[in-house]
């Protein structure tokens, strides 16, 4: 190796050879490489040219110069917000952005930094995302309020070459007094169910008993057969004491006569009434 290069310098003139060592240094380091998942922004003499990538590519020296991007998803907490619902209740809510860069060229070129610009525009839409909204509708239609944080986020850094994929609220902090009275609210109407429901078994089992009574009126036989089945049911159990019911209309005449029987009380004398005349003695 060292008797080529003694050659190589033999041969050819000095300056000659100083030339080939620089444009080989310059054609290695021209090269570049760059993965699937990346884009490279190239800018020569300060003129954009264009995205390139990904694989081996070739840039000039000197006169060109890149900005490497990533394109995976990138996630983004966003800071909590302190915040008044549209009924006035206080809060704090925090959430997470998914996005990724879809056109390298315009992250680079019409923002100056668009992962700080995407938080920042994130931080204003959810406040007047959630600002909008009341209690119920931020605790009951979360996906609907993070389609709508998703659009609108969307809708924003879509000049900047920035898709916004989802935008999820991770988290509502309410109030020690809220939170009692949404605790007090929600036993109450627990026991405004529990009372409806009995009530509405109570009219059933009242209505069922109401049919029952005019079936058993129109079929005395039936009251006959119930009659039985009670005294089944009691002599079933492990007991001395048998109860026989008796209706009450077989002691009627009892009850009658006896009241006939009870001799009238003597009529209370007229507290103005004048005495009558003095027997003699």
């Amino acid at each position: 190796m060292e008797e080529a290069v003694r050659l190589i310098f033999r041969i050819l003139p000095t300056w000659l050879v100083v030339v080939l060592v620089v444009v080989v240094v310059l054609a290695f380091s021209a090269i570049r490489v760059i993965r699937e998942y990346e884009r490279a922004v190239v800018f020569r003499l300060g003129r954009l040219i264009g995205a390139k990538g990904p694989g081996l590519f070739w840039l000039w020296p000197i006169i060109d110069r890149m900005v490497k991007m990533d394109l995976r998803v990138v996630t983004l907490d966003v800071p909590k917000q302190e915040l008044m619902t549209r009924d006035n209740v206080p809060m704090a809510v925090d959430a997470v952005i998914y996005f990724r860069v879809v056109s390298a060229n315009d992250a680079v070129v019409k923002v100056e930094n668009f992962i700080k610009a995407t938080s920042l525009i994130a931080q204003t839409t959810l406040r007047s995302i959630i600002g909008q909204a009341e209690l119920d509708e931020l605790l009951s239609e979360r996906e609907r309020i993070n389609q709508r944080l998703q659009e609108v986020i969307d809708q924003q850094t879509e000049p900047w070459g920035i898709k916004v994929t989802t935008v999820e609220v991770r988290d509502v902090v309410l109030p020690d007094g809220m939170k009692r009275a949404m605790a007090r609210q929600a036993e109450t109407e627990r026991e405004r169910r529990a009372k409806v429901i009995n009530a509405e078994g109570e009219f059933q089992a009242a209505q069922r008993l109401a049919d029952a009574a005019e079936i058993i009126g129109a079929h005395p036989m039936a009251l006959q057969l119930r009659f039985l089945q009670t005294l089944t049911d009691v002599a079933s159990e492990h007991n001395s004491t048998t109860i026989f019911p008796v209706p009450i209309d077989l002691f009627t005449p009892f009850l009658r006569a006896a009241a006939a029987a009870i001799p009238a009380p003597p009529p209370a004398p007229q507290s103005g009434a004048e005495p009558g005349p003095k027997q003699p003695g």
